[in-house]
């Protein structure tokens, strides 16, 4: 079923796929001018915390987490990066480092674009220079929710909250009624939640016998998204 109108999802989505969309075709062409395409397998990483920027990533097609490592070498998923988001573009604009890491989730095939032309296309295009302006003030709301998640909210609650979130990251071709297969590891969804991958897969079987949920080897299929939004206590 839709969340809409049940669940702010927005406030989850940092929807960087709007910053493309409809550009003036010149823009567009800038950007695209020089760009170069790579299929990256499962668990490939696309950049690391620490390193400088060459460009800009554009997600094709896939699934890439974007995640910190704590000095004991525990890593932290900060947000799931879907089909059409871009990714890197925080570096550049900041003349930094990259603050985190990222690495794909699954097969998937990701657009290199030149930090010279990102850069000229920011310089020409006004429409360009307004939405990135949108979307940066966008993540900082969703980044504070994030850390208010993690802040008051136990880790059923929490793993209960980024089922939502990643249920509506793997629609493909979605119509109402249809089953959603997530397809994330135990660990990567613990990383998520920020617990053990114990608890998760303990708070998982939970959530099947209560007819939340339905496994099938890794993959999730949440049978009540309702439900869920009631575990999560959101309000």
């Amino acid at each position: 079923m839709s969340i809409k109108g049940i669940f702010p999802i927005d406030k989850w989505d940092f929807k960087s796929e709007a910053i493309f969309a409809d550009l003036p075709v010149g823009d567009l062409e800038l950007l695209m001018a020089r760009k170069s395409e790579q299929t990256y397998k499962k668990g490939e990483i696309i950049f690391r915390e620490g390193s400088y920027p060459a460009g800009i990533f554009y997600i094709e097609s896939g699934k890439v987490k974007k995640y910190k490592v704590d000095g004991e070498g525990r890593e932290q998923i900060i947000y799931v990066a879907n089909t059409g988001e871009l990714l890197g573009y925080h570096a550049i604009l900041a003349d930094d480092s990259y603050p985190d890491s990222a690495a794909v989730l699954e097969q998937s095939v990701i657009a290199f674009i030149p930090k010279e032309d990102f850069l000229e296309a920011i310089r020409l295009s006004d429409v360009l220079n307004r939405r990135l302006l949108k979307t940066l003030s966008h993540e900082f709301a969703v980044l504070a929710n994030s850390l208010t998640l993690f802040a008051q909210k136990s880790v059923r609650e929490r793993l209960a909250l980024q089922l939502i979130v990643i249920r509506e990251k793997y629609k493909v071709d979605f119509e109402p009624g249809m089953p959603v297969e997530i397809n994330m590891s135990r660990g990567d969804l613990a990383s998520l939640v920020g617990t053990a991958r114990e608890n998760v897969v303990r708070m998982l079987s939970e959530f099947k016998e209560e007819g939340t949920i339905e496994t099938k080897g890794r993959k999730i299929i949440v049978l009540d998204v309702k439900k869920l939004i009631k575990i999560a206590n959101y309000r």
